[in-house]
């Protein structure tokens, strides 16, 4: 700052001589009197050196003194760069800078200067701040706080639109004039862009098109003191021009064509047109309009919002036999264009579209869509309705049959000839259904014989119109009941009636009763209900709980038909308030259907069957099991037993060759057949006076083969022996045992028991009491 110099002034002290003068002659006196220190003042020269001094070092900055007249005083300094980059003479108070000094880095110096005495080090002067400032000299260049700059602006503005800013900073002293002043300039662009001294930089041109050019490079450069040829430093701005909607579509070829099969389907696509438009997608809104041709009803464009294209579509069904080729001309345009942008070269691209239609084999086409009968209920004098027709568009003209596809409700109710006549194999009741629909199809017959798979179909719907052949039916109420005092007029219930048939225009329905002889009355309502009220009054309990109504109910129809309805009403007991007390519990109804009734002896038959099937199995194997439980033990056991006791054994003590527990066991099981004695106690001795011979004894095993070969409940025996017939002229009659505990001796075995354990055995084998038969 050249206008701000700091100034330290010398501080003139009056009558320096007489200070020194008393400060020689005091003295300390010897009562301790106070010592008395006068003031004195530091004496500066001015502190401030320049930077970037290039002359040989030590620089001189200033000079401190003090007013103190002492040959022994010493100066020197403190601080943090004291005795480094700043030092001082101690005698004359010089304060020398021993570096360059460079302002940008530190612009002050804050420093403290003292007086000593030499000799003893004691302060002369209380210690003085200074401070030495270093003067600026425009040393450095401007430099931008980045190299590179990026700004954008939209393509066609005006001159003079702001696009970006630039910005340089000085590191010399601000308050020196022109040493921190920075300006610009673009060195390299200027044809497109202009910079002013702030660092805004802006068009110099207002054709800037993006289409032609969408980026632009330029060179700033920043200097300082306007008007030298100082030092200065470059940067790198990159500008990019936005897309705006000024350009109109154009079509990429003058003509489009294509092919189309003639069975596509409505809304189908036809092919696609394409478009070129330069700018960017968010600007491209293409609009498809027909301009010459008659097929706007025929076709339809749409465009496409991601690819922009045109998306034709037929409107409605395409027919080669009609139009076998369509040409029209589209144009493709742009509504949102921004006209003050708008460049030379049109508004409109137009191209011309053909669309050529193939044939194809087509399935047969129905003349009428859909058909529609009426027919009466229960007629049986109809049997044919209409029929359908359907014809072949192609140029072939096939033959057509007709077959019945679908039907509701589902049945043989309506029959379609291959010839397309509609046919009824049985009257139709309105009351089943009042209408029934069927589905037609129609192929075309080739030239084999064989039937086309493509088919089209038909809906044919027949109405049934409804005649009076269902009588009305009472509406069955919820167990009317009457007080035994009901007074007469007392209202009962109120009765209404439904009807299958359609309801008479002529009026409602006529109700009535079959007898007068009771004492209830009917009176209309004339809305399609009745009130059964009271007619006499008083009800007898004791003569009738339960009053059986006959209500006759007619529908006024064409021919009028009636219904006599059976109405069931309770005589019940009251209080004194009209409110019911007690009725008798009325058996429920319940209506069950034939087949329901069928199917039910149906389910109780098999059932009965079932479990009589059971229960003769379960007696069956009872029985078996009984005749092995009588055995003890294994059948093939017993048997092999029976059969292998043909040996005479060792004695009573010989149990080795026949087990006798089996039959010990069997008798103290005590099992006694009831109604099957044993098999070999059934053979019996014949008289005496029968000849013996080989004919009896013949004639006896083919008996008891017969027996073994029929009864089935007795065991399969595949040898038979017979003990209890020894022969007529046996003398020793019969040696089995199997027979004794059937015999009829009135010897008595006990006295085996005393005979000691060798016969034991035997004497629980003959210990039973008469009369006890044994099972084997």
């Amino acid at each position: 700052m050249n206008h701000l110099i700091l100034l330290f002034s010398l501080f003139l002290a009056p009558a320096f001589a007489d200070k020194e003068s008393q400060k020689t002659n005091q003295n300390f006196s010897s009562n301790n009197a106070s010592h008395k220190r006068l003031k004195r003042d530091w004496i500066w020269n001015q502190m401030h050196i320049k930077e970037e001094i290039d002359t040989p070092l030590p620089h001189h900055v200033g000079k401190i003194t003090s007013s103190v007249r002492n040959n022994n005083a010493k100066y020197i300094i403190e601080g943090e760069y004291a005795n480094t980059i700043f030092k001082v003479e101690e005698t004359s108070g010089d304060v020398y800078a021993f570096e360059r000094l460079d302002r940008e880095k530190k612009a002050e110096y804050e420093l403290t200067a003292l007086i000593i005495d030499r000799r003893n080090n004691q302060s002369l002067e209380p210690p003085s701040k200074f401070i030495i400032k270093v003067y600026d000299i425009n040393d450095n260049v401007p430099v931008f706080v980045q190299k590179v700059f990026n700004g954008s602006v939209p393509e066609m503005s005006p001159v003079g639109t702001s696009v970006t800013k630039v910005t340089a900073v000085d590191a010399d002293d601000p308050t020196v004039t022109g040493h921190a002043t920075v300006t610009y300039q673009v060195i390299k662009g200027d044809e497109y862009f202009t910079v002013d001294d702030s660092g805004v930089i802006s068009t110099t041109r207002a054709d800037l098109d993006r289409e032609n050019q969408s980026t632009y490079e330029i060179i700033v450069k920043a200097k300082d003191a306007p008007g030298s040829s100082g030092d200065s430093s470059t940067a790198t701005v990159i500008i990019t021009l936005t897309d705006i909607n000024d350009n109109f579509p154009v079509f990429k070829h003058p003509s489009f064509h294509f092919k189309v099969p003639e069975n596509i389907s409505v809304g189908g696509e036809v092919g696609r047109v394409k478009v070129e438009d330069v700018d960017e997608p968010q600007h491209r809104n293409t609009k498809y309009s027909f301009v010459r041709g008659d097929y706007r009803d025929t076709f339809e464009i749409v465009a496409n919002p991601f690819t922009n294209e045109g998306i034709i579509r037929p409107k409605k069904p395409l027919d080669f036999e009609k139009v076998a080729e369509y040409r029209f001309d589209i144009e493709a345009t742009d509504p949102t264009v921004d006209l003050r942008y708008f460049k030379s070269g049109g508004s409109r691209s137009i191209s011309t579209v053909t669309i050529e239609v193939t044939d194809v084999d087509e399935p047969p086409v129905f003349t009428k869509l859909p058909y529609e009968f009426k027919v009466r209920e229960n007629d049986p004098e109809i049997r044919t309705l209409g029929s359908v027709w359907a014809h072949d568009p192609d140029a072939a003209k096939r033959k057509i049959r007709f077959i019945r596809r679908r039907a509701s409700p589902n049945g043989d109710y309506i029959r379609v000839s291959d010839t397309g006549i509609i046919q009824l194999p049985k009257p139709l009741d309105r009351e089943f259904s009042s209408s029934y629909n069927i589905t037609v199809a129609a192929q075309e017959i080739l030239e084999d014989g064989h039937l086309s798979d493509r088919e089209s179909h038909a809906q044919v719907h027949v109405i049934v119109t409804d005649e009076n052949d269902n009588a009305p039916e009472l509406v069955y109420p919820e167990e009317p009941r009457v007080c035994e005092n009901a007074a007469p007029g007392k209202v009962i219930i109120r009765i209404s009636a439904t009807d299958k048939d359609e309801i008479s225009p002529r009026g409602f329905f006529k109700y009535s009763l079959a007898t007068e002889d009771s004492n209830f009355s009917l009176v209309e309502n004339y809305d399609n209900t009745a009130n059964i009220t009271v007619k006499y009054g008083q009800f007898n309990r004791e003569l009738a709980k339960i009053h059986y109504l006959p209500v006759i109910i007619s529908d006024n129809g064409d021919p009028e038909l009636s219904s006599t309805n059976t109405l069931v009403i309770s005589v019940c007991k009251c209080n004194e308030k009209g409110n019911f007390t007690f009725c008798e519990e009325r058996a429920k109804q319940v209506g069950v259907s034939i087949q329901a009734l069928v199917a039910i002896f149906i389910c109780i038959f098999t059932i009965i069957v079932f479990f009589a099937v059971i229960t003769l199995l379960i007696l069956l194997r009872k029985r078996h099991k009984k005749d092995l439980s009588g055995l003890g033990r294994n059948v093939a056991e017993i048997h092999e037993q029976l059969v292998t006791y043909d040996e005479e054994g060792g004695g009573e003590m010989d149990t080795t060759s026949y087990d006798v527990s089996v039959l010990n066991s069997v008798r103290k099981n005590g099992i006694k057949p009831e109604a099957v004695p044993s098999p070999y106690a059934q053979v019996q001795k014949p008289p005496g006076n029968i000849t013996s011979g080989a004919g009896e004894m013949e004639m006896m095993i083919e008996v008891k083969k017969d027996e073994a070969d029929n009864d089935r409940d007795l065991l399969p025996y595949d040898t038979l022996h017979i003990y209890g017939y020894e022969g007529s002229e046996s003398i020793a009659e019969s040696l089995s045992s199997l027979e004794s505990g059937s015999s009829d001796s009135d010897i008595d075995y006990d006295f085996l028991n005393d005979w000691g354990p060798r016969f034991k055995m035997l004497a629980e084998l003959y210990g039973s009491e008469p009369n006890e038969d044994f099972v084997y």
